[in-house]
């Protein structure tokens, strides 16, 4: 027995490592998707373009598939710009990497490149906010450095658009206004998504894996002495 569910697909990377971790044969390939996304912000929508990768292959021979969103960019202050989104997402993207390995998952270690992109947008400017990822934070609070966060959940519609298509999403995202050595950061990020026009099942199984993902990162948090409150989607 190896604990693999033809029922239950694997929708994480955390997933593949229980998988794996019960004796199952996991196969796993990356596909990359840069895709510009209309969000509905307040009073004032922008777009974005938000960096995607799609995890895929067997387990025990049965296929899966799943995408997880790394990180997003613009060309405005209401989110990361894009020069910055691709490094913030490629630093969580090998982060599951090493993870995957050290579970014994082979995988290409492929990034995200801006290569057919960089035409479009500026180099950022100068003096801005430095990108800090999450774990950027841990590792600074494990090093003993001063560490505040504050944490911001919030469903927010959106409209992406693929080969001449558009598709309304709902994106769970998770703001974190955090102070180092008194220097204020921000950071975000996408712990789920789904359908818009999907229905309640579609919301409740984004709610699940996106709190999920946070009770990993609280737990994270814990080890270093991160104190701060926690919200979770399902309360919101």
């Amino acid at each position: 027995m190896t604990g693999t569910r033809t029922d239950n697909p694997p929708r994480r990377v955390t997933d593949l490592l229980e998988h794996k971790r019960h004796g199952a044969t996991v196969t796993c390939q990356t596909a990359f998707e840069i895709l510009p996304v209309d969000f509905q912000h307040r009073a004032n929508p922008f777009r974005a373009h938000i960096f995607l990768c799609l995890f895929y292959g067997d387990i025990d021979g049965t296929a899966y598939a799943f995408r997880k969103c790394y990180a997003r960019g613009c060309p405005n202050n209401l989110c990361p710009h894009v020069s910055q989104a691709v490094l913030i997402a490629n630093r969580y993207l090998q982060r599951d990497y090493r993870k995957l390995k050290a579970a014994g998952i082979e995988v290409e270690a492929s990034l995200f490149t801006l290569a057919d992109m960089l035409v479009q947008f500026e180099q950022v400017s100068e003096g801005g906010q430095p990108a800090w990822t999450l774990p950027d934070l841990v590792a600074a609070a494990g090093e003993g450095r001063a560490i505040q966060v504050a944490v911001a959940l919030s469903f927010m519609e959106a409209v992406e658009h693929f080969d001449r298509q558009e598709q309304g999403q709902t994106y769970l995202m998770g703001d974190f206004s955090a102070t180092v050595d008194g220097v204020a950061c921000r950071s975000e990020r996408c712990f789920a998504c789904f359908p818009t026009a999907g229905g309640a099942d579609e919301r409740r199984r984004a709610v699940t894996i996106a709190d999920a993902r946070l009770d990993l990162l609280y737990a994270e948090f814990d080890q270093v002495g991160i104190a701060c409150e926690r919200p979770f989607f399902r309360n919101i």
